[in-house]
C-alpha cells in the first residue's frame, strides 16, 4: 500500500510539473504573439514608424508590449519583452528581457504602453548581453525619431547606442527612458528552450529558434531587413576600407 501511495504521489507530481511547463510555454507564446502584433501595428502605419535608415542599421531589436505600473500612484513601471539580434545566419532566436524603473511616466490614463528598443551599433548590442544595464547609464540612449524618411535618423543614431520609442493610446513617438533598467529574464528564456543557454550563445545565432518564435522573427525580418544580407554588405564595406 505504501509503495502504491508513493507511486501515485510521484506520478501526480510529474503530471503537475508537465501541466505547469505547458502553462509556462503558453504564457511565453502569448508574449511572443503580443510582441509580434505590437511591431506589426506600429510598422504598418505609413510615415509614422521607425525610419528606414535606422531599421536598416539595427543590430538588435527589443519589443516590450504593455508596460504597466506596479502600484497605484507610486511608480515602479514594469514590462516583459522579447529581443533578437542580427547574426550571419539570420535574426537570432529570441531571448526574454525585463524592463523596470521608478515612475518614468510614459503611461497615459493608466493604460499600458508599448516600447521598442533598437541597438544601432555593436556597443548597444553588447549592452543586451549584460545580465542587467541601465539606459542612459551603462548604455547611452536617445528618443528615436519617427517617420520613414526622418532626416534626423542618421545624426541621432551616431550619438547613441540605443534608440527608444513608446506607443500609448495609438500615439507612437520617441521616448526618454534614462534610468530605466533592462535585465535578462533567464528563467523564461530557459523555459522556452528547455535548458540553459546564456544570452550570448542565443543572440549570436548558436541556438536554433523554436517554431513558436518564427512569427516574431518573420515580422522583424520584414521591417528591419534580412540579417544575412546585412552581414554580407557590412563585410563588403570593410573590404572597401
Amino acid at each position: 500500500m505504501k509503495k502504491l501511495l508513493g507511486l501515485i504521489l510521484v506520478t501526480g507530481i510529474a503530471v503537475s510539473a508537465r501541466a505547469s511547463d505547458t502553462g509556462d510555454i503558453q504564457k511565453l507564446d502569448s508574449r511572443l504573439q503580443s510582441a509580434t502584433t505590437t511591431l506589426e501595428q506600429i510598422e504598418s502605419v505609413k510615415d509614422k514608424a521607425i525610419p528606414d535608415e535606422i531599421a536598416r542599421r539595427a543590430w538588435c531589436v527589443a519589443v516590450v508590449p504593455s508596460v504597466i505600473k506596479g502600484a497605484i500612484g507610486i511608480g515602479a513601471e514594469y514590462g516583459q519583452g522579447v529581443a533578437t539580434c542580427r547574426n550571419k545566419n539570420g535574426w537570432s532566436a529570441p531571448v526574454f528581457i525585463r524592463l523596470a524603473g521608478g515612475s518614468f511616466g510614459f503611461q497615459i490614463g493608466g493604460q499600458g504602453t508599448d516600447l521598442i528598443l533598437v541597438a544601432v551599433n555593436q556597443k548597444g548590442m553588447e549592452s543586451l548581453l549584460q545580465s542587467k544595464f541601465k539606459i542612459g547609464g551603462n548604455a547611452s540612449a536617445s528618443a528615436g525619431p519617427i517617420g520613414r524618411t526622418a532626416q534626423a535618423a542618421t545624426d541621432i543614431g551616431m550619438r547613441a547606442q540605443l534608440l527608444t520609442w513608446s506607443r500609448s493610446r495609438g500615439i507612437f513617438a520617441g521616448v526618454d527612458l534614462s534610468g530605466v533598467s533592462v535585465s535578462q529574464n533567464a528563467l523564461d528564456t530557459n523555459t522556452l528552450y528547455g535548458t540553459f543557454h546564456n544570452f550570448d550563445t542565443i543572440l549570436s545565432g548558436q541556438v536554433p529558434p523554436p517554431p513558436v518564435t518564427r512569427p516574431f522573427l518573420r515580422a522583424v525580418t520584414q521591417y528591419f531587413g534580412d540579417a544575412r544580407q546585412w552581414y554580407e554588405q557590412r563585410d563588403e564595406r570593410k573590404k572597401e576600407h
